[in-house]
């Protein structure tokens, strides 16, 4: 017997939780042999076509506008809960954490959206009613089962994004808020805050747009686990590096404008990203 490093006892727990729900729920998520499906296939894609998905997310945003607004109107009003909770608590340094963490969890929050974009593309759309179908998904499970991921790497970043604050600005909370923006940009510790935490952010958006990039609307498409999912996520982002860069900046650059003035604007931003990640999905994956 060996003693292996805590990285790879996590990565065969993991590997086991997920062999394991997948054994228990296999008839909502089947595996690969057991569906008969082959592996998708990824083909390159160019930065142009961004355009067309993300003019085509529009299309769908419009097509559904009404239905769309009244079902992510929730968004801003989460926003505007975090901002309040960061405020009210003496928690002001996460913020901006909890605000950008959308980046994080985005995908997941989105597949009712990719679930109308994909209704609309059949023709079977039947407005936003669409979004509780994903519920008899045969691939449910799976999507929680991902969703579940995602939301353990949003609670590992604000716990990065805490760390950080304490080894600069803190370990005592801001006075103000005037004082708290006034360590952050005219300090020097203050500015290194800023310049790790964006490292660190960029890092888990990275890994979850690699991860998840096509995975969600794979698993509405098609009945795979959630392994090849994010198999094929990661195929996707490798084989279209650029397209992928511009990608998650135009996200980024989104969630930034969305959020101004107080998270109004992703009631727009949102949907459209939501819905043209279904269209980016089919650009970069063959169909079956």
């Amino acid at each position: 017997m060996s003693i292996r490093n805590p990285v790879e006892w996590g990565v065969d727990q993991f590997r086991h939780t997920v062999h394991g729900i997948e054994s228990v729920n296999r008839g909502i998520i089947p595996t690969e042999e057991a569906s008969h499906l082959p592996i998708p296939i990824v083909r390159r894609i160019k930065v142009a076509d961004l355009k067309d998905v993300i003019a085509d997310g529009f299309r769908d945003f419009g097509a559904e506008r009404t239905d769309v607004i009244f079902l992510c109107a929730f968004y801003p009003v989460i926003g505007l809960l975090f901002a309040s909770f960061a405020a009210g608590h003496a928690m002001l340094p996460l913020l901006f954490p909890l605000a950008s963490g959308f980046a994080l969890i985005g995908p997941f929050a989105g597949v009712g959206l990719n679930e109308m974009s994909r209704r609309r593309e059949q023709g079977t759309s039947e407005g936003w009613t669409d979004v509780f179908r994903i519920l008899s998904s045969p691939s449910i499970g799976a999507i929680v089962l991902l969703g579940f991921v995602l939301t353990i790497i949003f609670l590992f970043w604000l716990v990065t994004a805490n760390t950080i604050y304490n080894l600069t600005l803190g370990p005592l909370p801001p006075v103000s808020v005037t004082a708290f923006v006034n360590d952050l940009f005219f300090t020097a510790p203050g500015r290194t805050l800023i310049v790790i935490g964006m490292g660190a952010g960029f890092i888990f958006a990275a890994v979850v747009l690699v991860i998840s990039v096509v995975a969600f609307p794979l698993l509405l498409d098609r009945e795979v686990g959630v392994e090849v999912a994010i198999r094929t996520s990661v195929r996707a982002a490798l084989t279209n590096p650029g397209p992928m860069a511009l990608w998650g900046l135009i996200i980024a650059a989104g969630l930034v404008i969305g959020s101004i003035p107080i998270f109004l604007g992703l009631v727009i931003v949102l949907p459209v990203l939501g819905h043209a990640s279904w269209h980016l999905y089919r650009k970069m994956v063959v169909p079956q």
